[in-house]
């Protein structure tokens, strides 16, 4: 029995130390060489402070800012710790109503005409950092007008932080929202 058992128990083992510990540190070493910002989070900082990270919304409210798409992770807007879609589909009565609130949010903070998709729907984790420059644009009006700034000088801002599609073909346009945030409160030189 024992001579049964003890191939199964050191295989059982060597895999535990291959699959558990060995790939793993492999794995993060790679990545803290190869790509050391994305494998610490893509954090933004401002000096030595972090502002957020790249991969993770925020939740602006202020007219002075451009809004990020809406968030439905389970406690407050864009906690990474509850990270979730909503799990509605298109048939919901909550999504629609959800998606109608938000749009009337939107008209009411001077969003004219159709609203783009992603300023009334959620993404599939809730914490999307990115809204396209469609909905960016949308925004423009609103933002300068708080602001006091020509609307002229945030269509040059957006343009310069919408970013294109991976390898000309992978994804959609997008613009990273607490990028193009922080460059508004940039200093002018």
């Amino acid at each position: 029995m024992l001579t049964q058992l003890r191939p199964a128990i050191v295989l059982t083992l060597a895999f535990i130390v291959l699959t558990g510990l060995a790939y793993p540190l492999a794995i993060t070493g790679i990545g803290q060489i190869a790509f050391p910002a994305q494998a610490n989070g893509s954090l933004i900082r401002n000096g030595e402070t972090v502002i957020g990270s790249a991969l993770i919304g925020q939740n602006f409210v202020s007219d002075r800012y451009f809004w990020p798409r809406p968030s439905v992770t389970a406690d407050a807007p864009y906690n990474a710790g509850a990270s979730t879609g909503s799990n509605l589909g298109p048939t919901s009565a909550n999504l629609a109503a959800r998606v109608k609130t938000d749009v009337e949010r939107l008209a009411a903070a001077g969003i004219a005409g159709p609203v783009p998709a992603d300023g009334a729907t959620a993404s599939g984790s809730g914490l999307d950092p990115d809204v396209s420059p469609e909905f960016a644009a949308a925004q423009i009006k609103r933002v300068a007008a708080a602001r006091g700034v020509a609307e002229t000088e945030l269509v040059a801002l957006v343009d310069r932080f919408t970013e294109g599609r991976l390898l000309g073909i992978v994804g959609e346009p997008r613009v990273n929202v607490l990028r193009l945030n922080l460059a508004l409160d940039a200093p002018k030189s």
